[in-house]
């Protein structure tokens, strides 16, 4: 399975790393490929680099003006002109994907891929990586925003909020599976 994952390129403490190191061995033991931003730096590095330590593939798909920034160790690296052009790039690229924590962009990249999700744009399982708590709040408005009526599809059915990368991935393989005839 491609598995696009959206997080921060900071450089976080290990309440952080520790558990994307984790996550990051799991996805490569099960020989699934990352398909990521493509930065060589902060959390997307140490990511990357577990991946790919525990025989994983990486796929990235860094941006022209941080492209001085891709990881020189990926199985394939497309540089995209803009954002807007990456995050089509990385969507068109995976077939599940996983929100770790992050900032504004990862913001950004998850809003649009949930956008998109609801409108049926595609159909593919989209998990938030609750690490330390860190989207309990997104969950909380989440939760507020489809029992209010803002949300036209049961939350359930946009995302799945994993607490740990096992849950993360065993909900992705569960889903994945369930879709081949």
């Amino acid at each position: 399975m491609n598995i696009c994952v959206f997080l921060s390129a900071a450089d976080l403490d290990e309440r952080y790393t520790t558990p994307a190191r984790d996550f990051a061995a799991r996805l490569g033991e099960a020989g699934h490929t990352l398909v990521w931003g493509g930065s060589d730096t902060g959390l997307m590095k140490v990511v990357a680099d577990g991946v790919a330590e525990a025989g994983g593939r990486l796929v990235g798909v860094s941006v022209e003006f941080l492209a001085h920034k891709a990881h020189t160790g990926a199985d394939e690296m497309v540089i995209a002109t803009d954002l807007a052009e990456r995050k089509a790039l990385l969507l068109a690229k995976s077939d599940a994907i996983v929100v770790m924590v992050g900032g504004t962009g990862t913001l950004d990249e998850a809003t649009e891929i949930l956008e998109l999700k609801k409108h049926a744009k595609h159909t593919k399982p989209v998990v938030l990586l609750n690490t330390a708590g860190f989207y309990d709040g997104l969950k909380s408005q989440f939760h507020r925003m489809e029992a209010e009526g803002f949300l036209p599809i049961p939350l359930a059915d946009l995302v799945f909020f994993a607490e740990d990368g096992a849950a993360a991935l065993a909900h992705l393989e569960e889903t994945m599976a369930r879709r081949v005839p």
